[in-house]
């Protein structure tokens, strides 16, 4: 990886080369400039990742210099230097689009901080316009944002049946983008000129249910007064996603069946089929196969849509994707928006990475559109977010750990150990090795602690191997 390049311009010839030599010594590619004019230059002939520019500077000052980035490099980040006289400056660079301000005399850590968040910046603002390039590429997949590896495998996984006739099953917990997914799926296929219904089983009783999927004809019951084409017919051609197709009830779950095996739908009330060619794309946040188990979904049926299966992994863990996610939901908020806001602050940033999110990825556009509302100036600071991100708690962990969280100053090291255990548990699914890997204990360590708290592990496999601890088995 080839360093960054960094420009400085300052018209005081000590502090420029104080400054340059200073990013250097970090590794840093640097060039110094004495004039706005210079900087400008050299920023039209090629890459550049960051410019830090003083405000005050002959006939080309750093305002200038930030607005003449902004034209013609927008992805490249400027931090501008004021002396303390001059913050008015800053504030209003702030305001044009800089990434940050340093104020002079600085010191050598809050150089390297600020230079540090502001390349992170750009980075995170590369990866998103190549990555939105590359789905244009692959066709209409812009709502679809993250280049995590689970997210990179999803997307092979959905350019690959893309373009066959195969009934997919999305799994996933709510909020992860199950319709986007499936709609990705149409439009980069051959049916993408017909249409995509979707249908959330759940939110219906099945007997309306029934009739929206199959239609029904004149008469056919109290309050039929005409013929009604159903979703079925209305996507032939096209695609049918069903949503939720675990709250799907026993004796829907035949009709749907057998019109999969059939590739026709009878109205209810009449006596007539009808032939259709609809492609089935269905999603659940349930366990489909425990649910089998448990006599409460056919298994015929499972086997039938479960032709194709495409886990969608929890934000948890997809992490490295919310600072992405973050800026995507700030263009979208952008739109008819009273004032812009054009990014976050990095502390805004790391309780937004901490947090938990039950919700998944609808969560945070919900907070994100939130805070936005909220703030005042061009950066969310944290108190623009909601108290529950703020306490860096979901509501789900709340729950969990009753009481005031100002009480957790007084806990005994006991409770604390025993808090930390169930939530690691949780967040693991009750998957002992995993758990025993992040708390970095073995096993029979962590029955013995389970033991002690009085959880109920199961029964631990005698002779069971420890689990590697330090480098080795750390992932």
């Amino acid at each position: 990886m080839h360093p960054a390049t960094i420009l400085v311009a300052d018209d005081d010839a000590v502090a420029r080369e104080l400054l340059a030599e200073a990013l250097r010594k970090e590794g840093y590619q640097v060039e110094a400039f004495a004039s706005g004019e210079e900087v400008i230059a050299r920023g039209r002939e090629g890459r550049v990742d960051l410019v830090l520019t003083d405000i005050r500077m002959g006939a080309v000052d750093g305002l200038t210099v930030l607005r003449e980035f902004k034209r013609v490099s927008p992805n490249t980040a400027v931090v501008v230097l004021t002396a303390f006289g001059s913050l008015e400056g800053a504030i209003e660079a702030i305001k044009q689009g800089a990434y940050d301000y340093l104020a002079k005399p600085f010191k050598r850590e809050d150089i390297k901080l600020v230079v540090k968040r502001a390349l992170d910046h750009c980075r995170l603002i590369r990866e998103n316009a190549r990555f939105r390039e590359e789905l244009k590429s692959k066709g209409e997949w812009s709502p679809l944002v993250g280049s995590s590896t689970a997210m990179l495998e999803v997307y092979k996984l959905v350019a690959r049946v893309a373009e066959s006739k195969s009934t997919v099953l999305l799994q996933g917990e709510s909020g992860t983008g199950k319709e986007l997914i499936a709609r990705a799926i149409h439009t980069n296929g051959p049916r993408r000129d017909k249409p995509f219904i979707p249908v959330n089983c759940g939110a219906l009783p099945d007997t309306l249910l029934e009739s929206e999927m199959f239609g029904y004809e004149k008469g056919a019951f109290t309050g039929a007064a005409g013929t009604k084409v159903g979703l079925f017919e209305s996507a032939n051609g096209g695609t049918l996603f069903l949503d939720e197709i675990g709250e799907l009830g026993q004796s829907l779950q035949v009709k749907l069946l057998r019109v999969m095996q059939d590739q026709e739908v009878r109205r209810v009330g009449s006596t007539t089929s009808t032939k259709v060619d609809v492609r089935i794309i269905a999603a659940t946040n349930r366990d489909l196969e425990q649910l089998v188990k448990e006599g409460k979904f056919r298994d015929d049926l499972f086997y039938r849509l479960k032709v194709v299966p495409i886990t969608l992994p929890s934000l948890v863990e997809r992490r490295e994707d919310i600072p992405m996610l973050v800026h995507h939901f700030l263009q979208k908020c952008a739109t008819g928006a009273a004032h812009v806001v054009r990014g976050v602050l990095p502390e805004t940033m790391t309780l937004l990475t901490q947090y938990r999110w039950p919700g998944n990825v609808r969560e945070l556009e919900n907070a994100i559109e939130r805070a936005v509302s909220l703030s005042h100036g061009p950066m969310l600071t944290p108190e623009d977010l909601p108290e529950v991100i703020r306490q860096g708690t979901s509501t789900e962990e709340a729950s969990l750990v009753p009481g005031d969280p100002l009480d957790d100053a007084y806990l005994t090291l006991e409770e604390v150990e025993k808090r930390h255990l169930i939530r690691v548990l949780k967040e693991t699914k009750g998957n002992k090795v995993k758990a025993a890997k992040i708390l970095g204990i073995d096993r029979r360590t962590l029955y013995r602690m389970a033991e002690r708290f009085g959880l109920d592990l199961g029964e631990e496999l005698e002779g069971a191997e420890k689990e590697p601890i330090g480098p080795s088995g750390t992932s």
